[in-house]
């Protein structure tokens, strides 16, 4: 079964939206399973491989610090990228921001620790994160506009999502293999076996870099180029001229992109430290709950293209709000199903339900001169924010105060703002991609 029929295309010829659809995700689920296995990492060892001098919770804070700094780096690599990207064209981005990510990942995985090197480990552990958040700022904003702007109008919201699937994929690998190399004796998973994961996505990063080459550039950005529509400032447009949308766009993204990094970096943390829960079944409650995004993010998408963006965002915000304390007080019981049904639902309709569409409303929301710059640096300064540090003020807070409420409170509060920013949003379902 095909997820995708052919598109007209620039110039002569035509190509499958199949193999435009699976360049895209292909390639950015190597950038995500690249990006979270560092957040894996920082919450299960470099805690002691990188910062051991300080007290268990500085260190775990100062583990999950140098995780946030990817974060930061990400509006820099959406604004760098998205200025080129409006520019010079999506596809060359594409292939640029993939071997950043992938390089620099590889990195990770030769780097001495502490215990070799002193306080270098962790200087070199920080540029190499700052790198990664830098490749992954540009990456999405391409991969998306790559397929939306292929795709036929009354399906964008569904071809757009199989981008998204890249997140669940990769998030999905870095699982299974943090996974199998947890199962490795402490000491060996201590010395060698956290790097593993790192050095694999060198092959990942091969083939990426393979299949993106040979995608087209999209139609909309040939037209922009044959009528001298290129704009000479994408990114200083998008905020002189877009502030209203921009700002939008950051509160939409908020909410779900704080419970998502809640969900795969604090509450594992939260639940193997606080509560002493085994370390494989909270990564296996993180694994089902991304596989079961394989199957509800098309259908967001898909659901997207039916009843527009906007009211699924609303939905998405509501629930949030709703579930913001029950996710926490299932986790507390310590109960197995219960905390694996509260990550699978938490995870699919606090983050799935708007994430699904994402790839598709972002862009849409700005004109093809700066649809690149908007999307990603929206998109990125709003990871910043809400995924960056809403796990650390989390840990801090439960270190501090001890319990839950007021990381569910902040839930709430986040998920307020994503729900104004819904409802001062405008649907884009239907709308021409070539103004």
């Amino acid at each position: 079964m095909t997820i995708a029929t052919t598109a007209p295309m620039a110039g002569t010829g035509r190509s499958s939206m199949n193999s435009i659809v699976f360049a895209s995700c292909f390639g950015t689920i190597i950038e995500w399973y690249d990006f979270l296995i560092y957040a894996t990492a920082a919450t299960l060892i470099f805690n002691k491989a990188f910062f051991p001098t300080f007290d268990p919770l500085a260190s775990t804070l100062a583990a999950l610090g140098s995780y946030a700094v990817g974060f930061l780096a990400r509006p820099l690599g959406g604004a760098l990228f998205g200025h080129f990207g409006d520019r010079l064209g999506r596809k060359s981005m594409l292939v640029l921001t993939l071997f950043i990510m992938g390089a620099s990942t590889f990195c990770i995985g030769l780097l001495p620790t502490y215990a070799s090197i002193g306080v270098f480990a962790p200087i070199l552990l920080i540029v190499l994160r700052i790198v990664q958040g830098i490749g992954l700022g540009g990456e999405w904003g391409g991969a998306s506009l790559m397929v939306l702007e292929h795709a036929p109008t009354d399906r964008r919201g569904f071809y757009t999502s199989f981008v998204q699937i890249g997140f669940p994929i990769g998030l999905v690998l870095a699982t299974l293999v943090f996974g199998l190399v947890a199962k490795l004796p402490d000491a060996d998973f201590t010395s060698y076996g956290w790097r593993i994961p790192f050095l694999v996505s060198v092959v990942l990063l091969g083939v990426g870099t393979f299949v993106r080459s040979r995608v087209p550039e999209t139609p909309v950005f040939e037209g922009l180029k044959q009528r001298d529509g290129l704009s000479g400032n994408p990114v200083g447009e998008v905020v002189a001229k877009n502030t209203k949308t921009f700002f939008i766009a950051v509160g939409l993204k908020l909410s779900e992109v704080s419970w998502v990094y809640m969900l795969t970096v604090f509450v594992v943390g939260y639940a193997t430290t606080k509560l002493s829960l085994p370390k494989a079944m909270m990564l296996d409650a993180v694994l089902y709950a991304a596989l079961l995004e394989l199957i509800s993010l098309p259908l967001f998408g898909w659901l997207s293209d039916k009843i527009g963006r906007r009211p699924l965002y609303i939905l998405g915000a509501l629930f949030s709000i709703a579930f913001a304390f029950p996710l926490f007080w299932m986790v507390d019981s310590k109960s197995t199903v219960l905390i694996f049904t509260a990550i699978m639902i938490a995870m699919n309709f606090g983050h799935g339900m708007m994430f699904g569409p994402e790839s598709c409303y972002f862009p849409e929301l700005f004109g093809a001169r700066v649809r690149y710059s908007g999307a990603s640096f929206g998109f990125q300064a709003s990871a910043a924010i809400g995924g960056g540090f809403a796990p650390i003020i989390a840990t801090a807070m439960v270190g501090y105060f001890g319990g839950t409420t007021g990381v569910s409170i902040m839930m709430i509060v986040l998920a307020l703002i994503t729900l104004a920013a819904a409802l001062a949003a405008r649907e884009t379902r239907g709308e021409p991609l070539s103004d």
